[in-house]
């Protein structure tokens, strides 16, 4: 089966020898680079481009093509190696396009040595980049993984080499734009523009749509598939670098044959999907009047690039993250501009023992601190001009989401219904920063989820300075997690969504009763050792045999009546009720179980399993720590900001978590 895959997610590989085949509208340069364990390439030795296309473990075209196929024998690779990836460019000095943007997304796969499809990626949401990471086969305990990047650069492949910390970056992009341009005359053109069933041609089969592109959400057969908020980006929080994705598709149908179709008369054989879109996703329409002459544009909710209105409000949603980052960032920039010069002038002024006393040097001083003071003002002029804009785009963007993205005191959810398929993300909360207190961005992850949650219960200090006891800590973050929970139970149709709870000493009875009186769990909260053991068997056990029907190529021979939606196991009071061979269980499941449909929420406090030592460091690193109260520990690698989250928590009085799992239990009975 095909794991179709979207941004920042990965797939295991079970072969050594690989094509990655690439499908372009434009002809495009492929080049393949080996990393160390830090990406890392060490020297042009360890790249393999059209002007050396062999290198130990990989074999690259010699010439810009439509089409590529490159060479992976990761057995071959010398041991340094712990990364691959593969990167994608548009030729320079030519006649063809200078931007992603401007042609169709790239769609790039991992096969087999006999063709089968291991994993694809289409590269969406490129706009100006002119270079881009496509995707990077990496090592990790052993075995090998393939990872969705998408990583663009404005700066073409210097920019791309450089940031790979290749010290001759320059010279060596030098060298594959001179070897590009002499093979440019023996280049594969695209193929023509098609007019029925898509714009693009493939050389292998295209993969049923994934639940990004419109289809319905994978389950243990096909693996399940980082923001810029949990390490991708974008891209992503997340999946990611920040950038803003799109995700184009449209809905599968069930009985297309994804096979070759029979050729037409002088015609070539067209490999592509019969109901694939492959174009770029059209614009938003125009939905308000242009604004007058020197006056903003008046936002728009779904202002954005997408295929539905989700789509445009999800990337409405990243585009304002983006926009409210680089104002921050450009004002901080300039206040720092700011104090430096007046710190530079001061230095000046007291360096000169004429000017240290008497009138001229207070004169001196003070045209410095002038000087501070009209740069500053000037910066907090544009950043409150951008910020007014920000803060009308959020009132009118707000009000439009769609359940899964709106906070629970929207109106929405008092029209909820359980829908038939997954939405494209989930708010977990929201994002804001000091210099701009008052505009909230969503917090949305993709899903499946790709990471656990981790809420944390220990001791912490809210952003308006104030402080919460231990219990109450622990009772807010327990709520926290039924919120999470309920938000996920009811974006998922009918069934295929399961909550487990395991609360060794009963502590968080009373916060978690939404989820037991509605009877939306799949059995009441698991209590003692015997019930943490008999939970983490049950789910070990699953991923394993989901694992090996993958792995094995026998994912519809699962047992008869297996449970094939996603689970959900959330954990309070860790490490109480743990011994040693269910804390091995629970690592397990933290690392393997998203990738196989299960996944974890810890309500935890760190120091209270300090006793393991490091023993669990990998596992609170492999999830994405959320807190009850509002706190500033979100890292933003992009622009270094430090964003403050705040949980999405149901208002005080509101009976809407009651009605919404009611109902989710309601269409639960029915499905069963």
């Amino acid at each position: 089966m095909t794991a179709e895959l979207v941004r920042g997610q990965n797939h295991p590989l079970s072969q050594a020898r690989l094509e990655i085949r690439i499908s372009a509208g434009t002809p495009i340069v492929a080049v393949a680079a080996l990393g160390d364990e830090n990406g890392r390439i060490h020297g042009e030795e360890w790249v393999a481009h059209p002007g050396a296309p062999a290198q130990p473990g990989l074999e690259v075209p010699r010439q810009a093509a439509a089409d590529h196929r490159l060479a992976v024998d990761l057995d071959a690779v010398p041991e340094a190696v712990h990364r691959v990836s593969v990167l994608l460019a548009l030729p320079v000095g030519g006649t063809g396009p200078v931007r992603f943007g401007a042609v169709a997304a790239p769609f790039v796969a991992v096969t087999g040595l006999d063709g089968g499809e291991v994993a694809s990626y289409t590269i969406t949401g490129l706009e100006a980049e002119s270079a881009v990471v496509a995707l990077e086969l990496y090592r990790r305990q052993g075995a090998w993984k393939v990872r969705a990047v998408g990583q663009g650069y404005a700066g073409g492949l210097a920019e791309l080499l450089a940031d790979q910390q290749l010290s001759q970056a320059h010279q060596l992009a030098g060298s594959i734009n001179d070897a590009v341009s002499q093979g440019l005359a023996r280049s594969v053109q695209a193929p023509p523009p098609r007019t029925a069933d898509g714009d693009r041609s493939r050389q292998a089969a295209a993969p049923a749509l994934g639940p990004d592109q419109g289809g319905a959400a994978p389950q243990p057969g096909p693996v399940p598939p980082v923001s810029p908020y949990g390490g991708q980006t974008p891209n992503g929080p997340g999946q990611p670098a920040p950038q803003q994705p799109s995700y184009p598709g449209s809905a599968p149908d069930p009985d297309a044959v994804t096979q070759p179709s029979a050729p037409t008369a002088g015609g070539p054989i067209d490999y592509s999907h019969p109901r694939r879109q492959n174009s770029a996703p059209p614009p938003p329409p125009p939905t308000a009047p242009p604004a007058a002459p020197g006056q903003p544009a008046q936002p728009v909710a779904g202002d954005a690039t997408g295929w539905s209105m989700e789509e445009r409000l999800y990337n409405q949603v990243w585009g304002m993250f983006e926009d409210l980052a680089r104002t921050t960032a450009a004002y901080r920039s300039a206040v720092d501009f700011a104090e430096s010069r007046m710190d530079k002038e001061l230095e000046q002024v007291l360096s000169d023992p004429r000017s240290r006393i008497g009138g001229q040097g207070d004169a001196a001083r003070e045209a410095a601190r002038a000087r501070h003071a009209q740069l500053v003002a000037q910066a907090r002029e544009a950043l409150d001009r951008d910020l007014a804009q920000l803060a009308a785009e959020a009132d009118v963007v707000e009000p439009a989401l769609p359940p899964a993205y709106a906070r629970w005191d929207n109106p929405a959810w008092h029209a909820y219904r359980v829908p038939m398929e997954i939405p494209m993300a989930l708010r977990l909360g929201d994002l804001h920063l000091p210099e701009a207190d008052r505009i909230r961005i969503p917090m949305l992850v993709r899903l499946p989820l790709e990471r656990g949650l981790w809420i944390d219960s220990g001791p912490a200090g809210s952003s308006d300075g104030s402080f919460t006891d231990s219990h109450a800590m622990s009772r807010l973050a327990v709520e926290t997690a039924v919120a999470h929970a309920a938000r996920l139970l009811a974006v998922y149709p009918a069934g295929e969504f399961t909550v487990h709870v395991i609360d060794p000493a009963g502590s968080g009875a009373q916060p978690l009763a939404p989820l037991v009186q509605t009877g939306v769990l799949a059995a009441p909260p698991a209590l003692g050792a015997a019930g943490v053991a008999d939970v983490l068997g049950r789910l070990t056990q699953r991923v394993d045999l989901v694992q090996m029907a993958v792995r094995g190529g026998a994912a519809d021979s699962l047992p008869p009546g297996f449970d094939t939606s996603q689970q959900l196991l959330i954990v309070n009071d860790f490490p109480h009720g743990f011994d040693d061979r269910a804390v091995n269980q629970l690592r397990y499941l933290a690392d393997e179980g998203p990738a196989f449909g299960v996944h974890l929420m810890m309500v935890a406090d760190r120091e209270q399993s300090s006793g393991y030592g490091p023993l669990l460091d990998p596992l609170w690193r492999s999830l994405l720590r959320l807190t009850p109260v509002a706190d500033d520990h979100l890292a933003d690698p992009w622009v270094g900001h430090a964003w403050t989250y705040e949980p999405s928590l149901v208002p005080p009085g509101s009976q809407v978590l009651q009605q919404v799992l009611s109902q989710v239990a309601t269409a639960r009975t029915k499905f069963t």
